[in-house]
């Protein structure tokens, strides 16, 4: 019985989680690692718990109450576990359990000081730390005392703090356990944490060594400041020494106790240097055995270090897998794309399968490598000027790696510089038809994709998929729509710098731009205006859309009064723009088609905010501000010296932008309808899967890269384990927050703003759409929790092209990622919206409610009192 009950530390390692939780297991595994010593002790295994947790009176009808509970609400959450605590440490031990931890307890020492800790079997796992959500108790001493702390770190499995993380994570209560290490207790001389990566920038070269006298407990409670010693490469870089104050120290009889340090002994540091670049080799041998950065912690017992804790750092964002030892620049996708969320593995895969360039994937987000175009001179300054042009922070970061002469190796000139990336091959007519025939050919291809994959099923769907990927590439990489796009974007850059230069007009294109033609994306927004004001005369829908909608409500409209209008308003709509949804470049993510109900709050807020034939009029407006903002500048231009000259260069400008600017929406809506026509007959295929048995369920499949699920459908197997892995990952992922740039070092850099010229507070971002404009800041971080009134200010991490009909019932808009190209800005300059975008943190920074002021030409927010 004792060996079910009781493990030595020497028997377990970290393949036994479910037996002894994540801190012993992985001790287990520290004290296998040649070199490092860890304090002796043993293991009360998840056994004794669960005998523990059925005799305890009451306890399923708790457990169900608490995983009905929201995690917001604190009060009932408090309540409910400090029951459940009191319920496991007033349950008295069983003999034959007490018997087990008694005899290891004589075993190692009765009478001995031991450290109690808890160890959880979701806790200190690769994608989960747990840090801090259950306790330890230091220097216990008799039988009797560990018994009693063993009870309470069971009982610590339902603090407050470790239940609203698990109903914030979906973890389900009774799946996780918990055992229950106890240790010989060290005195040491120092101790505290090592992470063998860097925790503020993530590189993984470096090293941080955080240590104090005494007991680790000074330093985690906060009671001191630790010495912190940075190490890279066998050599301290950077120390800082603390004037410690106070220790903690074990008395003999059990417990701690604060102890001031001598003033002498204060700034003198707690390790060597030689010590620290020693403890930092153990840590490489750590992190080695483990295979991820560790967060560590130690204790010093007469020049010798011990070993009392390791486990994964769980906050680093991960580095793309490279094939070589180089260092490597990465960039973000996702801040390009508007959607720096998460990905599952098969929109990754998809994606990558579809892309222009080689994307990289890490922590379930795409990332390109720019290191060739950072180290040849001829496309450097092309690079960073395209990339400042776009967003100044991922210019700011890029130069940061640069300025570090020796990360970046310069190649070798090869010939004459090239133009800079991304310009178009030669210059094209400003002609409408030009823009005509590109949508024509995308509309095509698109309808030809549509015909063609019908017939497609198992196997021969891959092939023919496989062979799709190729025609949407082609059609992406057209070299007239490049120099469309292109053209649009240069005629926009050409006014904006010469109108300054002329005229000391800033972003005058913003206005110049406003309504242009052909801009699938804000035509979008526009459509369900009208689809609104079909609506708004049906009293009955409109109730019924307030209370009743949910995903089946089309089939319920027709048996309403005005529903079968309805009904028709809404599908043309979703045959024009059903494809779309939010983070759409993600295939995974679920279409207004597949789930419609996520329009009712937008449809609902136009019937608020407008009056019947507010598209028409709101385009009709923006087309005339166009107009009167052109002869306006003209007039201004032709009062110059060579003024003529001047005016007809800009109205050619004018001309080209309002040609080609609608279209550079274009391409992205060509990619997503593509994505819907890939998705449909995927899913068809998983749907065949699940009959057969082989998926428990269809969206399954979306854990899968595309070519693994190619393989299951050959063989008709499918790993149950890897998908579970996905999904785990996926989760952890999500929490992760993706830097603009990344090295191979694992440093995510965000970049800095070097500007001086904004209001002391002010939050400062990038200008993309001309104007100020005051009002309530509606933070929102998901559309179908939108709910306008006139005036409000948008608050968001960023919008795609789904958003696009909020901004129809906008004041102004500011954004956390952005650029002055990317859609959320196109969409703002179409509609006159003053925009900032690129604010880091404005979520957490502006409170929902709060008054502000959006400067759009100057690229800052006030918060206003």
């Amino acid at each position: 019985m004792s060996a079910q009950y009781v493990l030595d530390l020497q028997e377990v390692d970290e393949t036994q989680i479910a037996v002894v939780g994540g801190k012993a297991a992985h001790l287990g595994g520290l004290s296998r690692i040649e070199g490092i010593r860890v304090p002796a002790g043993f293991c009360v295994t998840t056994a004794a718990f669960q005998r523990i947790m059925a005799a305890a009176p009451s306890i399923d009808d708790r457990l169900d109450q608490l995983s009905r509970l929201s995690p917001d609400d604190r009060e009932a959450i408090r309540t409910l576990s400090a029951e459940i605590r009191r319920t496991i440490e007033g349950t008295a031990i069983p003999d034959g359990l007490a018997a087990a931890i008694t005899r290891a307890l004589a075993e190692h020492g009765e009478h001995a000081a031991y450290a109690v800790r808890s160890s959880a079997t979701a806790e200190d796992l690769p994608t989960a730390s747990f840090a801090g959500q259950q306790d330890t108790y230091l220097n216990v001493v008799g039988p009797a005392s560990v018994l009693r702390h063993v009870s309470r770190c069971w009982a610590s499995l339902f603090t407050e703090r470790a239940v609203t993380y698990r109903l914030r994570n979906g973890i389900d209560h009774r799946k996780v356990d918990m055992a229950v290490v106890v240790q010989r207790m060290v005195f040491p001389d120092a101790a505290g944490i090592l992470f063998t990566a860097d925790p503020v920038t993530g590189n993984r070269k470096v090293a941080t060594v955080d240590a104090s006298f005494g007991l680790g407990e000074a330093l985690v409670s906060g009671l001191v400041n630790p010495d912190v010693f940075r190490v890279r490469d066998g050599e301290v870089v950077a120390e800082t020494v603390a004037a410690k104050q106070r220790a903690v120290h074990a008395l003999p009889g059990g417990g701690t106790r604060e102890v001031a340090i001598d003033p002498q002994r204060q700034g003198q540091p707690a390790l060597t240097d030689a010590q620290v670049v020693r403890l930092v080799q153990l840590g490489r041998r750590i992190e080695a055995r483990f295979g991820r950065p560790q967060d560590i912690e130690w204790c010093l017992v007469d020049d010798d270090f011990q070993i009392v804790q390791s486990r994964p750092i769980t906050t680093l964002f991960p580095i793309p897998a490279a094939p070589d030892r180089e260092n490597h620049v990465y960039l973000s996708v996702g801040h390009q794309q508007m959607m720096t969320d998460a990905m599952k593995p098969l929109g990754v895969s998809m994606w990558q399968l579809t892309a222009m360039a080689p994307m990289h994937e890490a922590g379930g987000r795409l990332f390109v490598d720019a290191t060739r175009l950072l180290a040849s001179p001829a496309s450097r300054a092309g690079f960073l000027e395209m990339a400042g042009r776009g967003d100044p922070l991922t210019r700011d970061a890029l130069e940061t790696v640069l300025a570090r002469q020796d990360f970046v190796p310069t190649l070798p000139e090869t010939g004459p510089a090239g133009p800079p990336a991304g310009a178009a091959a030669a210059p094209i007519e400003t002609d409408p038809a030009i823009v005509t025939e590109l949508i024509a050919r995308s509309q095509a291809s698109i309808a030809a994709l549509r015909r063609d994959i019908r017939t497609k099923t198992g196997p021969a769907l891959f092939d023919f998929l496989l062979e799709a990927f190729q025609e949407h590439k082609r059609v992406l990489s057209d070299p007239l729509s490049m120099q469309a796009i292109m053209a649009g974007m240069e005629a926009t850059w050409w006014l904006n710098d010469r109108l300054q230069e002329w005229l000391g007009e800033r972003n005058a294109a913003d206005t110049l731009t406003l309504s242009a033609p052909g801009n699938v994306t804000s035509e979008m927004g526009l459509a369900l205006l009208d689809v609104a004001d079909v609506i708004r005369t049906h009293p009955e829908v409109v109730a019924f859309l307030r209370d009743e909608a949910d995903d089946g409500f089309l089939d319920e409209l027709p048996k309403l009064a005005g529903g079968t209008e309805a009904l028709n308003a809404i599908r043309v709509y979703l045959d024009r723009y059903g494809m779309r949804c939010v983070g759409e470049i993600d295939i995974t993510r679920p279409r207004w088609s597949e789930r419609p109900s996520t329009l009712v709050p937008l449809i609902l807020d136009n019937i608020k905010l407008f009056e019947p034939g507010a598209a028409e009029r709101r385009f009709a407006r923006g087309r005339q501000e166009a107009e009167k903002k052109e002869q306006d500048v003209l007039a201004r231009l032709r009062a110059l010296p060579d003024g003529e000259q001047k005016a007809d260069e800009t109205k050619r400008m004018i001309d080209r932008v309002r040609t080609f600017i609608g279209y550079r929406e274009y391409p992205k809506y060509g990619i997503v309808s593509r994505y819907f026509v890939y998705k449909q007959a995927l899913l068809e295929e998983a749907e065949r899967l699940v009959q057969a048995g082989v998926l428990a369920d269809k969206e399954d499949i979306f854990y899968l890269t595309f070519q693994e699920l190619h393989d299951v459908v050959r063989s008709n197997r499918a790993d149950d384990r890897l998908i579970q892995q996905r999904k785990d990952a996926f989760r952890s992922y999500r929490s992760l927050t993706p830097p603009r740039v990344l090295t191979s070092d694992g440093e995510a850099l965000t970049g800095a703003y070097r500007r001086d010229d904004v209001p002391t507070g002010a939050l400062i971002g990038i200008p993309v759409s001309a104007g100020t404009v005051e009002g309530r800041a509606r933070v929102i971080l998901d559309i179908a929790q939108a709910d306008l009134e006139p005036g409000d200010i948008l608050v968001t991490a960023h919008t795609d092209p789904s958003w696009t009909p909020l901004f129809v019932g906008l004041a102004g808009l500011v954004t956390e990622v952005g650029g002055l190209m990317t859609h959320g800005a196109v969409i703002a300059r179409e509609y006159g919206l003053p925009a900032v975008v690129g604010v880091l943190d404005a979520t957490r920074l502006i409170p929902d409610g709060q008054r502000i002021r959006v400067h759009g030409s100057d690229g800052y927010v006030e918060l206003l009192p």
